[in-house]
Formats: C-alpha cells, structure tokens, sequence
C-alpha cells in the first residue's frame, strides 16, 4: 500500500461510501431541531477506547448519526526525537509505538537504517528477525483475541473467561523472548545489521513445546468465541468496511484482508526469510467484524506453522553484519534516503527517512512512520453510523488500533 495513502479522511467522503449511501460528513441540520439528537463524548479513557483516544457520537436516541474521531492526545513526538537521537539510539525508542508487537517496530526501523546505509544482514539474523516476527504475531492476535472479549462486555462469561485463557498462552511467548533477550515486552533487541542477542541452547524445543499447546488450544479459543452464539450475534454484520472503501483509506493487515482483498506484504513482497517460506494469506469476504476475528484467529495457526518451519531453519553464521558499536555516533549516513514497509500484526507498517542529520550525519535529516493503526482508526466516521451505541466498542476493537502508533 502507498505511504501516502490519506490518514484519515477527506472532506468529501470516498465514493464507494457515497455509493453506500454512507456519508460521514453528513449535514445535521436535516434533523428537526426539537428532536432528542445529542452528542456524546465516548473517551478519552482507557480501556474501553484502547488508551487516549475520543470519539464524539452525534446519537438519534441509540442511533449513531454521525462520529468524528480524534487522536492526538499522548502527543509522545517520537519522530522528531529520533531527528534528534543517532541512528544507534533509535531502536528503544520505537519499542513503545506499537508497544503489543515491540519486535516488528524494531524491525521497521532498522531495516530503513540498513537500506539507508547500505548494511547487509546475515541469513541467520533474517531468520531469526522472521521468526520472532511470527512470534510477536501469535502473541498480538491472543492479546487482541483476549481483550476482544472484555469489550463484549457480559457476553461473554463476565468478559473475563476469554481474556484468561488468551492472556495465559500470551505469557508463554513472553517467556521465550525473555529467555532471549532478558525482557519480556520492551526488548532492544534487533539492531543495526542483525540482532544482539542469539539464541540460548534448547530454545527451540522450548518453542515447539509452547507452539504446540498452543496449537491444541486455538479450538477452544473458537468455542469461546466466533463460535460463540452470543459472540457471532454481536459481530455478524456489524460494522461492515467493503473492500473498496478499505482501499481507499490505505487500511491493510487483517482489516483489508477480512474485507476480501488477498493482499499481504510477506507473500507480496517479501523481506528477510519470507522468501524462502509459502505463506498462506488468510482472507474473508463479509468485511466484518466477525471477519476480522476468524481472520486473526488463522492467522494464529499460520503464524504457528511459519514458527515451527522457521525455528527448525535456522542457519548458522553471524548475527550481525555491521562493525560492534563502540559509540552512538557509529554510523553516518550524510545522504540518500529509503522507505521499507514490513507486515505487522496490524498491518503495513512503513518508515521513510534522510539522511544527512544532526550529529554530524549520525541522525536522520527526516523520519516519518507510516502506522497501520492510524489509517484503521479514519475508517470509524463510516462504519460507526446506523449502529447502537453498545456496537461502538466491539467495532473499535475489531479494528484493533495501538494509540501508541497512532499518535506517534
């Protein structure tokens, strides 16, 4: 997908939404004037709308009219602080982003570092990068799957029975990266040419144990769940995003291929060890939030079939192609630029940057991050209207937005 499809959007709303008859900008003033329509702030709170994030609801009684939403409000500024820090410092940096899959966000963006500088990673590193991006993914979809369950609310066994069983499997892929790296969520982990942190001995065991129970447990995930008659009742066609209007707001990830369009950036255009690997794309075609769940929960099996194949694959070699950093100033890159997009649990998640910056050449000139969470969130004005007011957070939350990389 283009970086510069529109964030949010326009004020002319696309026209395969004015083909269905949705328009998110839609003149108030055609309700009569005495009639109970009011606006309701739902947000900025956390959990119910994932963080800082706010949706003003204009409300026919239940009904949404129309909704306007507003991100903005953590105001972190993470671009033009790593305008300011050195290339080597940038990657604990971005940890925090999408803070649910911190690995993929250092991947983005040394791989930007490394086609900027022109640094080659060794077969083993690729591997190892793909592997814990498959990893970090199982553990997205779970955490994803787990707090799904609470927007519904009571539906659900008090909202709780979902998110533990979920939460318990989530911690299991924590531990593995922990025995990795020594963290368990903010790793500083990957670096500029590879990794830092090889693996221990018998970890791979340890990963077709978990990956197996695991495994055996995705069909109890679905019997809590998409099987679930109350579940299926809350999430069949509601909040429905056809495909061209996904399209057209620059939505990728589970999102776009729920809405039919069998498009994924690992099979597409494949980076590290994805060329050496089939992955089979997941895809549903209703474009809702069912579909968005059934295609999460696949696409835990796949990413638990790439893992094992992966795992088993790792060649031997060097971890890192780039000299032992003695120094944050280690590398310069006084000109050129580069754009790498990867897929994340989320999406496409893009970083573009120049060279020639602060630090004598050791910073970027310009960075910009392209997240996938903040093109899902400008999908809300259209599939928000004609809903309830009980349907708002089940919809938020099959869009699955991180606010940490939607307000940057």
């Amino acid at each position: 997908m283009s970086a510069s499809s529109a964030a949010r959007p326009s004020s002319a709303a696309p026209a395969s939404a004015a083909r269905l008859g949705v328009d998110p900008h839609r003149d108030l003033s055609d309700y009569d004037p005495e009639a109970d329509l009011m606006v309701l702030n739902m947000g900025p709170q956390h959990p119910s709308t994932h963080g800082v994030f706010r949706l003003k609801l204009h409300l026919d009684g239940e009904t949404i009219v129309r909704a306007v939403p507003y991100v903005g409000y953590l105001h972190r500024g993470v671009e033009k602080l790593l305008e300011e820090l050195t290339f080597v410092q940038a990657t604990p940096i971005v940890d925090k982003n999408d803070y649910v899959s911190p690995m993929t966000n250092e991947q983005a963006i040394n791989m930007a570092f490394e086609a900027l500088l022109g640094i080659e990673v060794p077969r083993r590193a690729r591997y190892m990068r793909t592997l814990f991006a498959e990893m970090q993914r199982i553990a997205s979809h779970l955490l994803w799957l787990s707090t799904f369950g609470i927007d519904m609310g009571g539906a659900l066994g008090g909202g709780t029975t979902l998110f533990m069983h979920c939460f318990r499997e989530r911690e299991w892929i924590l531990d593995l990266f922990e025995l990795v790296t020594g963290a368990r969520f903010h790793y500083n982990t990957h670096t500029i040419g590879g990794n830092r942190h090889d693996i221990p001995a018998g970890w791979a065991k340890q990963v077709h144990t978990t990956l197996d129970l695991i495994a055996s447990r995705i069909d109890e995930y679905l019997e809590l769940s998409t099987t679930n008659s109350i579940f299926v009742a809350r999430t069949r066609g509601v909040g429905i995003l056809p495909k061209e209007l996904a399209l057209e707001l620059g939505i990728t990830g589970p999102i776009l291929r729920a809405s039919g369009v069998d498009h994924d950036l690992r099979r597409d255009a494949p980076f590290h060890a994805y060329d050496e690997i089939e992955v089979k794309v997941q895809t549903e075609p209703d474009g809702d939030c069912l579909s968005r769940a059934l295609v999460r929960v696949r696409e835990m099996k796949e990413s638990i079939r790439l893992s094992k194949l992966l795992v088993d694959g790792i060649p031997e070699g060097p971890i890192c192609g780039a000299r032992p950093i003695k120094n944050p100033t280690q590398f310069k890159a006084k000109e050129g630029q580069a754009y790498v997009a990867l897929e994340t649990p989320r999406g496409e998640l893009g970083t573009y940057v120049i060279g020639g910056g602060k630090n004598k050449a050791a910073s970027p000139y310009r960075l910009k991050i392209r997240p996938p969470s903040l093109h899902a969130l400008s999908a809300l004005p259209y599939l928000l209207p004609g809903h309830s007011i009980s349907d708002t957070v089940v919809i938020l939350g099959s869009l699955d937005p991180i606010m940490g990389e939607a307000d940057r």
